[in-house]
């Protein structure tokens, strides 16, 4: 569907999202993360207990962080390791290098970010752009009284601008 920029301007997340939303446990194992990411074809995803409540956002650079210090056997910190379009530089196979598989122990929760960027259905493409941006994300979850909806990847808005 070929949109205006009229059309666009005037476009909420309510008219993107993707309501059949993929997400982790927080109790998984690194494990059952990366065969998840790796099987379902996306870099991340929102992590909810089992109650349902969502407490954070997970992708496959929190693994490769994960691993990397694990490796690395040194406590220096964060690491600023961001993989942008990983699938389009990688095939299948050399993503499944990501499965962590040293440290059973160590769970989704203990690597995932607790900062969650949500969004309201009626808020503006450009709102959510801006918050893309601004934080370096590439997914924005869809909430309504406080229950996760929705998402909007990078991925989504791309197909909106294509469509111009």
């Amino acid at each position: 569907m070929a949109y205006t920029v009229e059309q666009i301007r005037g476009m909420t997340v309510g008219d993107i999202m993707r309501s059949d939303v993929l997400a982790a446990g927080a109790d998984w194992p690194l494990e059952t993360l990366a065969d998840f990411l790796v099987d379902n074809s996306i870099s991340g995803a929102p992590v909810t207990t089992q109650d349902g409540e969502l407490v954070g956002v997970v992708s496959l650079t929190d693994i490769v962080r994960q691993s990397s210090m694990s490796n690395s056997h040194t406590d220096s910190g964060t690491h600023d390791v961001y993989l942008y379009e990983l699938e389009s530089h990688m095939s299948r196979d050399e993503i499944r290098v990501f499965h962590a598989q040293e440290d059973s122990t160590v769970r989704v929760s203990d690597i995932m970010t607790p900062m969650i960027f949500r969004v309201d259905p009626d808020t503006s493409l450009q709102e959510i752009a801006e918050t893309m941006l601004k934080g370096r994300i590439h997914r924005v979850f869809v909430t309504e009284d406080g229950r996760l909806t929705g998402i909007v990847t990078a991925l989504d808005m791309l197909q909106v601008i294509r469509d111009i």
